[in-house]
């Protein structure tokens, strides 16, 4: 009893110091609220009003997790998510009781289902295609589905190594983003593409300059296959890359060529680029210094750019061709970057992709230049669409970070990735087992690639890169939908060919 008692007042004073501490700090914070000039709402609000940046801040992760529908998140729903969550964990991927898209939407696609589709013993895998046929070492690409730009600096170590692993084992290329060549990039053994950014980071002598000697070093690499020189991203069209110093580790800032724990910025153009002419003499000097196929990687902005660019091509001869153009979307990507260039820079990859391919056919270079789609292409039918609007291959880097584990927490930027895979903290990296996460890379790459394979199927050719884009309707506002070759009619050969 007595213990009990004393069990009691023991309570009852931890009870009575926590509400008196309680009590403290809210004075405190009331004061301090009262005092302080720079927050509107705290001094008119003292205490109460810090409740609204609180609930401002987990806004993001209730509507996520409790509010918002299958269908409405931006940038990918919870629908596109949890796709890719099955794949790369190797579940069955089918649903039940319907769509829960909402077919109405304007642009969706919709695949002409053929009434007499190829028996399954007549469906066929798609074979490799050659990628910069002049190169001293052009690349059979085995796959139209590959691993787009994420550099070692973006992406953590881990993160790298089981992308790295991932594409050997699905047979897939991997671009190492603007950040250089690591490591970690190598030791998968996968095909890889070197990409150059506008600071030329890996390949840049002491002034930043390109560097033959470095480019031939990166190219005595066997498993690099390509180089691609980027002049714009998704992300951010007009302006170079951007790692915060938090993530310029040691490690990073000798493979980039730069200081450590101070912000990369890229120039928002490459140096000695300044029109296309210029780009075609560095893509054939990046060619014969390397002897393997180079290619570019930008965002459509119009059509009068590209214009001058196939007109360019046409007067310097198709030797001096990229041997691919990487189309990436303006609607945003992997990248740390300013709202209004992630927002409204830009065209979309639905937009854009048609008038490239349109232009490239024009002026009789569908040999000869491969056409890479990328961004927000995460899906089966998001796959299916680019190959029927011309593309030869698409890439993905957003749907690899979901194969990883990703959970759009929309850290990238800022090193506190939960998840471990855009942060350098070791702390989260914990979190990323690389035995593990290489297998959902590969099982997610194959699964797209599979389902790819069942649209083309049930559209009526034997092998994705057959369709075509009659294959596809896309809805309208009426509420109607048309084929989408009535809205992207291929344009005439010769007369494109006479005006150039």
């Amino acid at each position: 009893m007595e213990f009990t008692i004393r069990a009691l007042q023991l309570l009852s004073l931890t009870f009575v110091a926590i509400v008196g501490i309680a009590a403290l700090l809210i004075v405190v914070f009331f004061i301090a609220d009262r005092l302080q000039t720079g927050d509107a709402i705290r001094r008119n609000y003292p205490v109460i009003g810090r409740f609204r940046y609180l609930f401002s801040a987990l806004g993001e992760f209730f509507r996520q997790y409790f509010f918002a529908m299958d269908r409405e998140e931006l940038p990918f729903n919870r629908a596109q998510r949890e796709w890719v969550d099955r794949a790369a964990q190797g579940h069955d991927n089918t649903v039940a009781f319907g769509s829960t898209r909402n077919l109405s939407v304007t642009g969706t696609p919709i695949f002409v289902n053929a009434p007499f589709p190829p028996l399954d013993d007549q469906f066929a895998s798609s074979e490799p295609l050659v990628i910069g046929p002049g190169a001293r070492k052009p690349y059979a690409a085995p796959s139209f589905f590959n691993i787009s730009g994420m550099s070692f600096g973006a992406l953590s170590r881990p993160a790298i190594q089981a992308l790295s692993r991932g594409a050997k084992d699905a047979n897939i290329w991997l671009n190492t983003g603007e950040g250089g060549l690591s490591p970690f990039h190598l030791e998968g053994g996968c095909d890889i593409v070197y990409q150059i950014g506008t600071a030329k980071y890996g390949v840049r002598d002491a002034e930043g300059k390109l560097s033959d000697e470095k480019l031939r070093t990166i190219a005595d690499h066997d498993a690099v296959r390509m180089f691609e020189i980027k002049l714009a991203q998704g992300a951010k069209p007009g302006k170079g890359g951007i790692l915060p110093g938090a993530k310029v580790t040691p490690e990073i800032a000798a493979i980039r060529g730069i200081e450590e724990g101070k912000d990369s910025l890229s120039p928002n153009r490459h140096l000695d680029i300044a029109n296309f002419g210029d780009l075609l003499r560095v893509i054939r000097h990046v060619r014969e210094v390397t002897g393997k196929p180079v290619g570019i990687k930008t965002v459509v902005g119009g059509t009068l750019p590209l214009e001058d660019l196939f007109r360019t091509i046409a007067e310097h001869g198709e030797e001096d061709a990229p041997d691919f153009i990487t189309i990436d979307g303006g609607e945003g990507g992997t990248g740390a970057a300013p709202m209004p260039l992630m927002d409204l820079v830009g065209m979309s990859v639905r937009e854009a992709l048609p008038l490239v391919a349109d232009l490239r056919d024009a002026y009789g270079l569908k040999s000869r230049i491969r056409l890479i789609a990328s961004g927000k292409l995460v899906n089966p039918g998001d796959l299916a669409w680019a190959l029927a609007a011309g593309a030869d291959f698409v890439t993905s880097a957003r749907g690899f970070m979901f194969s990883l584990g990703c959970i759009q927490a929309l850290k990238c930027n800022k090193n506190t990735c939960p998840t471990g895979i855009t942060t350098h903290n070791p702390r989260y990296h914990k979190g990323l087992v690389v035995e593990q996460k290489h297998k959902r890379v590969a099982r997610y790459a194959k699964e797209i690639i599979h389902e790819v394979e069942t649209i083309a199927h049930s559209v009526g050719v034997s092998e994705p890169r057959l369709m075509r884009r009659h294959h596809v309707r896309l809805v309208q506002d009426t509420g109607g939908s048309i084929p989408m070759n009535e809205l992207y009619p291929r344009p005439d050969m010769s007369s494109a060919l006479q005006q150039g």
